[in-house]
């Protein structure tokens, strides 16, 4: 686990308002709702940014996912967060903006439950990456044809709230 993440998580209601904290793995071991945030990039050709998850994250490792993702701590500013940890894990300053919120639950290895009222944020982006090798194994740039086509017939490599949000996320980017 980076040195870069909370140890803990901020525990929410069904409306997504802050209920307390929880150790993060016990929240994971719980499916306890919590607060999260996710970051998609797409630099000018529309292309997505994807990372391959650190094969020694402590769920999800060696998957494909969105740019990052993370926990906030309790009353944190979530564009403030998601452009921090952005830098911290991917070593991009880009700033995002909130496109919508997404409830989800999934089960994931390891028996970890995500259950997660996560903030998505969408920024462009136009270079290289200089990712945390802690964090990130791979990273790689995707049009949306072909993203479309690998999740369906390989969508054991991705994560599992990457999928559900693919199309949600497209649907901002297009309008």
């Amino acid at each position: 686990m980076s040195i870069h993440s909370n140890k803990t998580v901020v525990l929410v209601d069904s409306a997504g308002r802050e209920t307390g904290t929880c150790d993060k793995l016990v929240a994971h071991r719980e499916g306890k709702r919590h607060l999260a945030f996710s970051v998609f990039l797409f630099n000018s050709s529309g292309a997505w940014l994807l990372q391959k998850r650190a094969a020694d994250k402590y769920h999800s490792g060696g998957l494909w996912s969105n740019a990052c993702c993370s926990h906030p701590g309790p009353n944190a500013n979530l564009q403030h967060a998601a452009r921090r940890r952005l830098q911290e894990e991917m070593g991009i300053d880009s700033e995002c903006t909130e496109a919508f919120v997404f409830t989800y639950e999934a089960q994931l290895n390891n028996g970890l439950i995500e259950s997660e009222v996560d903030h998505v944020f969408i920024g462009s982006f136009d270079g290289d990456p200089a990712p945390d090798p802690g964090e990130v194994a791979e990273w790689k740039w995707m049009t949306a044809g072909n993203l479309r086509t690998d999740l369906a017939q390989h969508p054991d490599i991705y994560t599992p709230w990457f999928a559900a949000l693919f199309d949600k996320v497209l649907e901002h980017v297009i309008r």
